[in-house]
């Protein structure tokens, strides 16, 4: 069954046309001017443009190792070779849960239509969906969207196969989009954000975390002799390069915070503070933060006008 939510604000991935059609007793939608063909599978809506394969073959990636980096068989493959729903190690799991507070903690709005990009382990229709949001949890991975719907299968939780730098949405479908972790392994940050922000309704929200000024480490592949950024991450970020992601004359605002400081990882301080609300744990990490500032992770919000 071809959900209502997700047939009622996306256009087709080839030729942008709007709306795609249902077949009476058929799991897929179709493009009557190009002829393109979306299935369902596992009860997700699979998005991926008929040529992204073909052309991602082709590009390159200028980075260190200056090699061929085709990212939507990348993070196929990531998405059945990693269990990004099995049990984290505590220090893992206390800053995966900080950022998830920071996060939800930036919501003004008490309802509306929520966009997960690369939703992972789907946190976000987890602590939304009984909230009474409308989350779409968005991967390039079937395996992740389609373990998303059977741990959440709420009615107002569906998920869709597709790529951001192909985005299958229509413009103002969005009151918010979440990018947690995620636009540190994209190609190209800037179209990343534009292609969101066009995703988003007036007045809506789009937020992103990423670790803040990471040095990238690289390891020889084994494979191809080559160096290799470890986690996949190619981009480092700070409140300068980020706020330059965004320009467009329909932007209201861009504000960062920066957060989790080192001092308590490295002293594994983690064990202690998993008891601290998130008030109190913002106001000890501030004063880490005074003490050496060196925080890990950065949240950028930019508001629609």
């Amino acid at each position: 069954m071809i959900n209502k939510t997700l047939s009622e604000i996306v256009h087709c991935t080839n030729c942008g046309a709007i709306p795609l059609t249902s077949a009476e007793g058929k799991r897929q939608l179709n493009c009557k001017k190009c002829g393109a063909n979306y299935e369902v599978k596992n009860g997700v809506l699979v998005m991926l443009p008929n040529h992204a394969a073909k052309e991602m073959a082709d590009s390159e990636i200028h980075s260190k190792q200056s090699s061929v980096f085709n990212y939507i068989d990348h993070y196929q493959k990531d998405g059945i070779e990693h269990d990004y729903f099995q049990e984290r190690d505590p220090g893992t799991e206390h800053i995966e849960r900080r950022v998830r507070e920071q996060i939800f903690s930036q919501f003004t709005n008490t309802t509306g239509k929520v966009l997960d990009v690369g939703c992972g382990r789907a946190w976000v229709a987890q602590h939304l969906c009984p909230k009474n949001y409308e989350v779409v949890s968005m991967d390039i991975s079937l395996k992740n969207t389609t373990e998303a719907l059977k741990l959440y299968p709420f009615k107002n939780h569906s998920a869709i196969v597709a790529d951001v730098f192909s985005l299958p949405f229509n413009e103002n479908s969005f009151d918010y989009i979440i990018a947690s972790e995620i636009i540190e392994h994209v190609v190209d940050p800037k179209i990343f954000v534009e292609n969101l922000m066009r995703a988003l309704k007036p007045g809506g929200t789009l937020i992103v975390t990423t670790p803040y000024k990471e040095k990238i480490r690289y390891s020889l592949c084994v494979h191809c002799n080559k160096l290799t950024p470890l986690h996949a991450h190619i981009h480092s970020f700070d409140e300068k390069i980020l706020s330059t992601m965004y320009a467009g004359e329909d932007l209201q605002s861009c504000n960062y915070i920066t957060f989790a400081n080192k001092i308590p990882i490295h002293l594994r301080m983690h064990l202690f503070f998993r008891f601290f609300g998130f008030r109190c744990w913002k106001i000890a990490d501030r004063f880490f933060n005074l003490i050496h500032n060196s925080p890990m992770r950065i949240l950028v919000k930019w508001q629609k006008k």
